[in-house]
């Protein structure tokens, strides 16, 4: 079964959600048997990390310019024609704003299968046209695609009262259960202790709640405890400035964007991992906290709700104070958790996999 797939920057080392979400997908389905295919943005993949493939994975590398509200359509245009002249069995189109390609890709005569990662528009960062085009890429998705899943019972259900669709497929994120980190050297270039500090990571941007968590932090400096923040922004806005002088000016330790045995290392040793997010998909970040057994404070939001954590472990969106109060319990508490069930049995990638091939067969069939 030949798969093309398009609207991930790219993998591996790639930033993002949707990034992650490839990176494990897609390696596990040519296992499966599939012949796939992953179109990427060159902007995101430097000359020099330009692979042929990944784990099996075939890359083709095509321009996209790096403007926020236009590199995801063009980039998606060029990726409808690539995949006629390569005509593939399935077209599998990752996220709503790449969605927009949908009705093209079907009067091109291809069958297509659409991943739906959450209501982008819901984001700070778009203006209103970008708004509109991206509503128009969900609806355009959910209307011609002829499989569509979402990655969360939340999602699902906004197509369900926007679109009276019932029929997609509920094919949640997924996260590998790791080995624990027994080294300490990327700490101590950091000057953080074990169990002396909380840890975040993500995107920086206005959805994240970051600025949130510094504001809420200082009773938390008090007790000796440091706020560690990994991750970055795609393109330097506004926003991502202000967050990296307010993390200056509270002696908020910032990584940027790291993987690998640096990330492992954080998940490990941390007292404490806080997502305080106003909007998310499923998110991966927090389901990575979960198969470390790390301790977990998240906003009270749809998808985090869904995952279906104790009460103690969620705070009002956007309630600083809230937030200061649960982040001091947390660190006083001993707390032991056992996440890792959970995770093995309802965010297993091979799985995840599996149920995306029966999606495909389903619409070859």
């Amino acid at each position: 079964m030949k798969v093309i797939v398009f609207g991930t920057r790219g993998f591996p080392n790639v930033q993002g959600g949707v990034e992650t979400h490839c990176e494990e997908i897609f390696p596990r389905l040519v296992k499966l048997g599939c012949d796939v295919t992953v179109v990427t943005r060159t902007p995101y993949i430097p000359k020099d990390k330009r692979k042929k493939e990944y784990n099996g994975v075939k890359f083709k590398h095509l321009y996209s310019p790096k403007i926020k509200s236009l590199e995801a359509i063009i980039h998606s245009i060029f990726c409808v024609f690539y995949a006629r002249l390569n005509n593939p069995d399935v077209l599998h189109i990752q996220a709503i704003g790449p969605s927009l390609v949908t009705p093209l890709a079907k009067l091109l005569g291809m069958k297509v299968v659409v991943t739906n990662h959450g209501p982008d528009y819901d984001r700070a960062k778009w203006g209103k046209v970008a708004k509109i085009f991206l509503k128009l890429g969900e609806r355009f998705g959910t209307k011609y695609a002829d499989a569509v899943i979402t990655i969360s019972r939340v999602i699902k259900e906004i197509l369900k009262k926007k679109y009276n669709m019932s029929d997609c497929f509920l094919i949640p994120n997924g996260v590998k259960v790791p080995q624990l980190s027994q080294g300490t050297d990327y700490l101590d270039v950091l000057g953080v202790e074990k169990g002396k500090y909380v840890f975040t990571a993500g995107r920086f941007v206005k959805e994240k709640g970051f600025h949130d968590l510094i504001n809420a932090f200082d009773g938390a400096m008090d007790k000796g405890y440091k706020l560690v923040i990994a991750g970055d922004s795609d393109h330097p806005t506004e926003y991502s400035k202000q967050l990296k002088k307010m993390s200056r000016d509270n002696d908020v330790i910032l990584t940027g964007f790291i993987k690998g045995e640096e990330l492992k290392q954080l998940f490990s040793h941390a007292k404490l991992f806080i997502l305080p997010s106003y909007h998310e998909g499923l998110p991966i970040a927090l389901l990575e906290a979960m198969s470390y057994n790390l301790d977990v404070l998240v906003s009270d939001i749809p998808a985090n709700l869904e995952i279906g954590l104790e009460d103690d472990c969620y705070f009002k969106v956007g309630d600083i104070n809230d937030l200061s109060l649960k982040i001091i319990n947390k660190l006083e508490q001993i707390k032991k958790v056992n996440y890792r069930e959970i995770v093995e049995e309802k965010y297993n990638w091979d799985k995840i996999a599996l149920q995306t091939y029966k999606v495909y067969q389903s619409v070859l069939n």
